[in-house]
């Protein structure tokens, strides 16, 4: 049994915002960030979905955190378990917006940010299955933008991490 985290980016939909009314972000894509060592992104990006639409990314991907292998990053959930850090035991999401063909001297740009706590999986027990999470505005972090629908099975690997620990 290789020890794994599983996330899968599902969906965005996106409430009404400065993001939805400008109209120089068109297509976006989602990054998945691993406390420094480890992004995958979407490999599509998608077109901003408009008044209460969703855009399906449906991309999974799966982070290996076996002894033999990947030694980091099983250092990395065992200092999350051991000693909070909450700005660091999360993955974090981040919408991107990814400037159109014509546009190539715009710079992709970080739109909105969303966050699913390992620590939180561990602490109830349960992985998160396609549950819609807050993206919060890149400038206003006490503004929701949007939902994004996300997977993360950590359980079982958090588990593993946690006997170890002991």
């Amino acid at each position: 049994e290789v020890e794994k985290i599983r996330i899968k980016i599902t969906s965005l939909g996106l409430t009404e915002s400065r993001i939805t009314a400008d109209e120089t972000i068109q297509q976006l894509f989602v990054e998945c960030r691993l406390n420094n060592f480890l992004a995958e992104e979407t490999p599509l990006s998608l077109p901003k979905p408009t008044g209460g639409q969703r855009i399906h990314y449906n991309y999974s991907t799966v982070i290996n955190v076996d002894k033999e292998d990947n030694h980091a990053e099983r250092e990395y959930l065992k200092s999350i378990l051991l000693k909070p850090d909450p700005s660091a035991d999360s993955l974090k999401f981040t919408v991107v917006s990814d400037p159109p063909e014509d546009e190539q001297d715009l710079e992709c740009e970080d739109i909105g940010f969303a966050y699913v706590s390992l620590k939180e999986i561990f602490q109830k027990q349960r992985d998160i299955i396609e549950q819609d999470i807050d993206v919060f505005d890149s400038q206003d972090a006490g503004a929701v933008i949007g939902k994004l629908t996300v997977t993360v099975e950590a359980l079982n690997a958090l588990r593993s991490v946690h006997e170890e620990c002991k």
